[in-house]
């Protein structure tokens, strides 16, 4: 019987499950309450989904917020209603005269930062409902943009109209909604028909194992080798190391003293760990007081 696992697991999707579907078999398999994901992937795609296990499930907000990269195909020329080849056809164009050049000048208009409709095929709320839900329902509203970034758009081929890019982008980004809105600049039209996340934050599909992996690892007790530590998904913030009092003091919610002061107010989170390499909190330094506050604190 395993008692507790605190940390987190990089799986690879397999098409056709949803994130729940990942989460609830990999629950029953590890035997722990506190399971989830980093990340939400459709149906349709494949790739990585960090899994959170234990306290590691406080640290899904910061994969959530991390940079993801994807592998997409795009097929120009035909538009659905979920953005997706799942979804029913709404529109068919002539796509044969779309150029490399034509893509590449309708990609650069989502470069940056920009205002991104979402599918009404996804999982954001109105009025406490789901879009997908509202949208299988036959009901369709507006949707408000939201403020996405695409950092990086590369064509990998363009051949019979199917489009394949590789891109690199942070949070709340959707796909399929890209591929939607080159279709509309090309006046074309266009949908995805595969996806696949490549990385989250620090998690690449050429280290990620499979669902039926990760099932067999807890079932022959190998789990140890594919459950990693937590603080994974936090090491791009600085670490400062405190003396076995301040855990304590962290632990019990309270404020510390140490010799370790941020260069600047702006530092932000940093990562706390006792002596013995322990990670012990996320915490914030108080320019004002001279004190380190702490933001998430983790028992041994």
């Amino acid at each position: 019987m395993i008692s507790r696992i605190d940390g987190i697991i990089n799986v690879t999707k397999p098409s056709g499950l949803t994130s729940m579907d990942v989460v609830r078999r990999i629950k029953r398999a590890c035997n722990q309450k506190r399971v989830g994901h980093g990340g939400t992937l459709d149906p349709l795609a494949t790739g990585v989904i960090p899994i959170c296990i234990g306290q590691a499930t406080r640290m899904m907000e910061y994969l959530l917020g991390s940079r993801k990269q994807y592998l997409a195909v795009i097929k120009l020329g035909i538009e659905t209603d979920s953005y997706d080849s799942e979804g029913e056809i709404v529109a068919c164009k002539d796509a044969t005269g779309i150029t490399e050049g034509d893509i590449f000048n309708a990609i650069s208009h989502f470069r940056g930062k920009f205002q991104q409709t979402p599918p009404m095929y996804s999982a954001i709320k109105k009025d406490g409902k789901r879009l997908y839900d509202l949208a299988r329902s036959g009901v369709h509203i507006e949707r408000d943009g939201r403020e996405v970034e695409l950092y990086q758009a590369n064509i990998t081929s363009w051949a019979g109209a199917n489009l394949s890019i590789e891109i690199e982008c942070g949070k709340g980004f959707y796909v399929r909604s890209l591929a939607h809105d080159l279709g509309h600049i090309l006046d074309v039209g266009g949908h995805i028909t595969k996806l696949e996340r490549t990385r989250v934050g620090a998690f690449s599909i050429n280290q990620a194992v499979s669902i039926e992996e990760v099932e067999e690892s807890f079932k022959g007790g190998a789990w140890p080798d594919i459950v990693q530590a937590m603080d994974i998904a936090v090491l791009q913030l600085p670490a400062i190391v405190v003396h076995p009092t301040a855990v304590q003091m962290l632990r019990n919610g309270r404020q510390i003293a140490t010799n370790t002061i941020p260069a600047t107010s702006t530092a932000g989170l940093h990562r706390v760990y006792s002596t013995d390499g322990s990670f012990v909190a996320l915490a914030t330094f108080s320019t004002a007081e001279g004190l380190w506050q702490p933001h998430k604190v983790f028992t041994s």
